[in-house]
């Protein structure tokens, strides 16, 4: 679909098909069991590091599937939408939003590649690098826990086949 297309809003939008994904992401990310075992602090930015997590976990996965590689950078799209949405509706101005969507896209490019080299490491190597890329309200005792919950979760999305994942299945 063209940018003129979309633009005029003629024709389906392709970024539906990914959209239960996009709500799974989020929903995954919200689940208690995040801040109350795995010690993520229940804050903005607690969440949103959760949704990178999540997000990036998925987009890795996506990566290895024929089918679902092209369709990484919709799922972004509506990543990006949903952030733009939420910056607005807690009174960024607009000059501000696009300085923070680029703060936003950089930590999430910055995620991935962390989880992409550490998820073929020990618990406690992911611990580390979750630790520096995620508000923790206990920076001692919970990286291992988010760790052992986030290899637990990748395992399941690698398991899990493309229809699935794209009707937004990602329970552990």
């Amino acid at each position: 679909m063209s940018f003129i297309t979309r633009f005029l809003g003629i024709g389906a939008d392709p970024r539906e098909e990914l959209r239960g994904l996009w709500h799974g992401i989020v929903a995954t990310s919200r689940e208690p069991e995040w801040y109350a075992t795995c010690g993520v602090a229940d804050t903005v930015e607690g969440r949103f590091d959760m949704i990178a997590l999540i997000l990036s976990l998925t987009l890795l996965r996506m990566e290895n599937s024929e089918e679902l590689a092209p369709k990484t950078g919709l799922l972004t799209e509506l990543f990006v939408e949903d952030m733009d949405r939420q910056l607005r509706d807690s009174g960024v101005g607009d000059l501000m939003v696009g300085k923070k969507m680029g703060k936003l896209m950089s930590a999430l490019g910055g995620r991935m590649g962390a989880l992409r080299e550490s998820m073929t490491e020990s618990d406690a190597a992911l611990a580390v690098i979750l630790q520096r890329n995620v508000t923790l309200i206990d920076e001692e005792k919970k990286p291992f826990a988010l760790a052992v919950r986030t290899r637990a979760l990748n395992n399941a999305l690698a398991a899990q086949d493309d229809a699935a994942l794209l009707g937004g299945e990602l329970r552990a």
